[in-house]
């Protein structure tokens, strides 16, 4: 159930559901952390702060996910925050201004993948260092979401939308059951899809990839975009919940996206990665989080717990890496 490895067109798809210790050590993670801020909190395990968990860490994972595939391409993507703020306050415009929600929502995600076809072309096309291009377009973009808005929140958001996002299925928030589709399908891309061999390729062994006929550059460019995509779907997920639009939302999304593919066995080096892994990282941080808060413990603890999560996960991966 796993995307690991230097995968190349033709590899049996069977051997992508080898059982992964990696995957194993992550939920014994989840599992202590859980155990233990139960045991510590009488409130921790309730059925309202587990949802409430859930919901909060449904954010982190859908950002997540999209950082995984281009992690696992061999790049990285500093820019999600900035991308998410400025959909977020170009979608909320359009909303406020009447256009029907479903529209503002397909336009918001649109801008989140012209956000990557930016990213993606410049790291595919020109050759550029995928760190050095996103950490521009993190400035590109947050000026942008400043810029137009004046460093001013978008109110009036329409009570359709936020209906929406807050609305339950099954009694089950409705963030959260949008990023388990976005999981499920970012799943079924990397296991069974051309497509995924082809992230795990490129991650893998560049050349290699481009000598068995791998589309490189179009691969590249394809996850880039998809992350953009996911970082403005999260952006709703946030405007739905608070009612407005923030050109300063977004901070450090990037770093708690980087951590929760970390923690979930997505190695930095790329080639290797897992998507269930991501959302158990992305519901470790959350209950680390939300566990800390219970503990009134302060918030830049929290930060550092972060911090050395991170480097604890990139030791286990270079200690694992080959095995």
């Amino acid at each position: 159930m796993n995307t690991q490895g230097t995968t190349m067109p033709g590899l049996n798809p069977s051997a992508l559901f080898k059982f992964n210790l990696r995957d194993a050590g992550t939920l014994i993670g989840l599992l202590i952390i859980v155990g233990t801020f139960a045991v510590l909190s009488p409130v921790f395990m309730t059925v309202p702060n587990i949802l409430n968990i859930l919901q909060q860490s449904s954010i982190n994972a859908a950002i997540a996910l999209g950082m995984t595939l281009v992690i696992i391409s061999g790049g990285i993507d500093l820019s999600v925050g900035p991308t998410a703020a400025l959909s977020a306050v170009l979608g909320a415009t359009l909303m406020v201004a009447g256009v029907p929600v479903p529209l503002a929502i397909m336009a918001t995600l649109g801008i989140g993948a012209l956000c990557g076809l930016f990213s993606g072309t410049l790291v595919a096309y020109a050759g550029l260092q995928p760190f050095i291009v996103t950490l521009g377009g993190l400035s590109l973009f947050r000026a942008g979401a400043l810029i137009y808005t004046g460093g001013n929140p978008i109110f009036g958001i329409p009570m359709e939308f936020r209906n929406f996002i807050t609305s339950e299925l099954f009694g089950i928030p409705c963030p959260i059951v949008i990023v388990m589709i976005i999981a499920l399908a970012a799943w079924i891309l990397m296991n069974k899809t051309p497509l995924g061999e082809y992230i795990l390729a490129v991650g893998g062994n560049e050349e290699a990839a481009r000598v068995a006929g791998v589309p490189v550059k179009r691969t590249k460019v394809t996850v880039y975009v998809i992350s953009g995509v996911l970082a403005s779907l999260a952006s709703l997920i946030l405007v739905g919940r608070l009612g407005a639009a923030e050109p300063t939302m977004g901070s450090l999304w990037e770093l708690d996206a980087i951590a929760a593919a970390a923690i979930g066995g997505t190695s930095l080096m790329g080639g290797k990665g897992s998507i269930i892994g991501t959302i158990m990282g992305a519901i470790i941080l959350g209950s680390l989080r939300t566990g800390l808060t219970l503990m009134n413990i302060q918030a830049f603890y929290q930060l550092l717990a972060t911090g050395l999560i991170i480097i604890i996960a990139m030791l286990i991966d270079r200690a694992t890496r080959g095995k």
